[in-house]
């Protein structure tokens, strides 16, 4: 497969070295064949909604901004999750949000998937389906605003994810169709102070 060594910025590239991997701009997508299924399911979905990925290496399929989401990220290797059912974590998805550093552990008990960036100020999901993304952030919301606690979150998420794998309706749809809050869309980014 012909590939373009035309690199978007040392971000990625540094990203790509720690990775082990080679980072390709504006190439053609590769042959996902031998990727799991749900590696293949997931990058269909994005490409399907929101076009193919500008960035690539051979483990990663790379967006930037697409509707929401502040970058996404298919992984050929998966994560399994046990929570609520046992799933491959294929894909990530970052938004901006300024997570209290009082509310990480409960954010860590709620769903070890969902990490919290304080220097970034993001806020990310990764799961196999990017309804279950809006979910898991949303409830992560939840959390830090305190309208939930993390038993309830954890209960709602298992109930919502039920009702989907059953073909069902989810009590309150608007969990996993998009954010129940607004995104904020300025840099909120916290370098925190030097002690030297």
């Amino acid at each position: 497969m012909k590939r373009k060594t035309n690199l978007l910025g040392s971000g990625i590239f540094a990203a790509s070295v720690l990775l082990g991997t080679t980072a390709f701009a504006q190439q053609e997508m590769p042959d996902l064949s031998d990727w799991p299924q749900a590696s293949q399911d997931a990058a269909q979905h994005m490409m399907d909604t929101y076009g193919e990925a500008p960035e690539v290496t051979d483990t990663m399929l790379i967006w930037g901004p697409t509707g929401p989401w502040k970058r996404t990220v298919i992984y050929k290797e998966a994560t399994t999750h046990l929570f609520p059912v046992e799933h491959p974590d294929v894909m990530q998805q970052w938004i901006n949000l300024d997570v209290p550093p009082d509310y990480f552990d409960d954010l860590a008990h709620y769903d070890g998937s969902v990490v919290a960036n304080r220097t970034e100020a993001e806020i990310s999901a990764r799961c196999d389906k990017e309804a279950a993304n809006f979910l898991a952030i949303n409830l992560a919301h939840d959390i830090i605003e305190e309208v939930r606690t993390v038993e309830e979150a954890r209960q709602f998420y298992a109930e919502t994810m039920k009702a989907l794998m059953e073909g069902g309706s989810p009590s309150d749809p608007a969990y996993v169709e998009g954010f129940i809050f607004e995104v904020p869309q300025e840099d909120l980014s916290n370098p925190d102070e030097s002690l030297l």
